[in-house]
């Protein structure tokens, strides 16, 4: 029987076969003292890092309130962790969320949440910051959202181009947050006030 994480469509065993493979590809010994354990430490890393390969934005859209709210509600500076789909290398950073009610309003854990659904897949981080806006605008029927998410890259800071400190920006708008200038410019200026 396969041994599987805490997510039980990931298939444990196999990544330690692979891991252990790299490592005597590279010239290691993978019996070694320090390495004897690593293809099972990367094995569970990879079972957290890619759990939400098998997770959906679902049940965090559960907890919605009627409220009677039209003005913004904002969430900024949502630390999140992701891995680049190009090199599995990570990339983490800050999210800033933004979004007009149409009725209803999301538990505010939520919205970290649903960072962290997406995030925990293998990932670019223009797609990342898309799927949190369009999941927002779908499914919160609002009357406009914005997704900004700021991060550092390690697939280019530690090899490469070698370029430590770069930050990485994306955003996302729908609704009256792309179509109207002022609502976009409001909400630009909110999420990047520090």
């Amino acid at each position: 029987m396969t041994e599987c994480g805490p997510n039980s469509n990931i298939d444990l065993p196999r990544i330690e076969r692979a891991v252990r493979e790299i490592l005597i590809a590279v010239g290691e010994d993978p019996e070694r003292d320090g390495l004897r354990e690593t293809p099972r430490r990367v094995a569970h890393m990879y079972s957290e890092l890619f759990s939400g390969l098998h997770e959906s934005p679902e049940p965090h859209l559960k907890a919605m309130f009627d409220e009677d709210h039209h003005e913004m509600v904002i969430l900024r500076d949502i630390p999140f962790n992701s891995m680049c789909e190009h090199h599995l290398m990570p990339f983490q950073g800050q999210a800033h969320i933004a979004y007009i009610p149409g009725g209803k309003v999301l538990g505010l854990s939520k919205l970290a949440r649903l960072v962290d659904v997406f995030a925990h897949r293998p990932q670019v981080q223009e797609r990342l910051t898309s799927q949190v806006a369009d999941v927002l605008a779908q499914r919160l029927h609002v009357k406009g959202c914005a997704v900004i998410m700021e991060a550092v890259h390690s697939c280019i800071t530690c090899r490469g181009v070698k370029k430590p400190g770069s930050i990485m920006v994306t955003s996302a708008l729908r609704g009256l947050m792309q179509s109207n200038p002022a609502t976009r410019a409001e909400v630009l200026v909110l999420l990047h006030k520090h």
